[in-house]
This record gives C-alpha cells, sequence and structure tokens, in this order.
C-alpha cells in the first residue's frame, strides 16, 4: 500500500506554476480545470494591494505574474495552474484602473498590475450606486468576468469628458468610448 503526500499549495508553489504556463501572453486560465485545493491565505485589497498571509506583496513583477492566472468562478475568485486551483478573497474588484488616455474614438484605461483594455463592446463601464450614501463606484471589464475599480482621480477625470445622452429611453449623463455610452447617472438627478 502506498500512501500519497497531501501537497498545501502555497505562493511560491502558484508562482513556479504561472512562470512554467507562460508563453508570451495571458495563460489559457479558461482551458484549465484542475482539482480545487482549498483556500490559501492571499487577498486583495479594494485598494488594488496584495497580500498573502497578512503581509503586503511587495514585489510588482509577482503581483502582475499572480493577476496573470486569476479566474472569477461564478462568486469565487481563484488562482489557478493547470495543476491546482485555489481560492483567495477579493475586497471588491480585483484590479484598479489607475489612468485612462483617449484613443481615437475610444477610452484606454491601464490597470495597477500593466493590463491596457479600450472601454467598448468588450469592456464596458458600469456605476454602482451605494444605496445609502449614493456614492458611486466605476468598473471597467479586463478580461472575462474580472472588472477594475476605476481610482477616484481616473473617473474625475471621465466625469469631465462626459455629456449627455438617451439612454434606453432614460436622459443620462455619461461617457462615450468606441461609439458606446456608458450611463454613470441620470440627468434629472443633475438638476
Amino acid at each position: 500500500m502506498t500512501t500519497q503526500k497531501i501537497v498545501t499549495p502555497s505562493a511560491e508553489s502558484l508562482a513556479d506554476s504561472a512562470r512554467a504556463a507562460q508563453k508570451g501572453g495571458l495563460p489559457p486560465v479558461h482551458l484549465w480545470n484542475p482539482p480545487h485545493c482549498g483556500h490559501i491565505d492571499m487577498r486583495i485589497a479594494r485598494d488594488g494591494t496584495w497580500f498573502y498571509m497578512g503581509t503586503p506583496i511587495g514585489r510588482p513583477e509577482l503581483v502582475r505574474l499572480f493577476s496573470t492566472i486569476l479566474r472569477k468562478d461564478r462568486d469565487d475568485y481563484v488562482l489557478v495552474t493547470p495543476v491546482e486551483k485555489v481560492g483567495i478573497t477579493v475586497d471588491d474588484a480585483p484590479f484598479v484602473a489607475v489612468d485612462f488616455n483617449a484613443r481615437g474614438d475610444g477610452l484606454e484605461f491601464e490597470t495597477n498590475v500593466g493590463d491596457r483594455m479600450v472601454a467598448g463592446p468588450d469592456h464596458p463601464i458600469r456605476v454602482v450606486r451605494d444605496p445609502e450614501t449614493g456614492e458611486p463606484s466605476p468598473y471597467v471589464l479586463v478580461r472575462t468576468n474580472l472588472e477594475a475599480l476605476i481610482d477616484r482621480k481616473s473617473f474625475y477625470r471621465l466625469v469631465e469628458l462626459g455629456e449627455h445622452a438617451n439612454y434606453e429611453g432614460v436622459d443620462w449623463f455619461g461617457v462615450k468610448s468606441e461609439g458606446m455610452f456608458f450611463p454613470i447617472i441620470p440627468s434629472a438627478e443633475l438638476d
């Protein structure tokens, strides 16, 4: 009779697997279906800081590496490699959009981990308002099921570019990118 050694995933083993899976782009995490190995003590704070065992991960290249193997399965965030999948905690969105620039008729966002995307059909912007305070939380889709919270300075800059338009039968204030209108707040609430 042989005994099978159970290995608990660690940040180091995940990083090693992620490095091995990289081939000049984002790994195909959507194709991987390894066994779920539990939860690892890793958390992404609302400001985009990644923590491991309660300590901020100070190496940007390591955070970037982990971000490439991040996936959202239903309501759960997981780091996934070809051989293991572990749950992590995400306080709000896994990324933060820290800047944007106008590119032609589009708005190109950059995240805290170096992803770039142009808001449009594949990368919509949405704004959620806190039901108690009315405070907006704006997001842009980075990749499948993974959003970036648009930071405050970038959101203020977006508002400066805003315009009024009729969207689905309601007058809204919002922004356009790649010919799409993204509503921010009903125009009537600005009066």
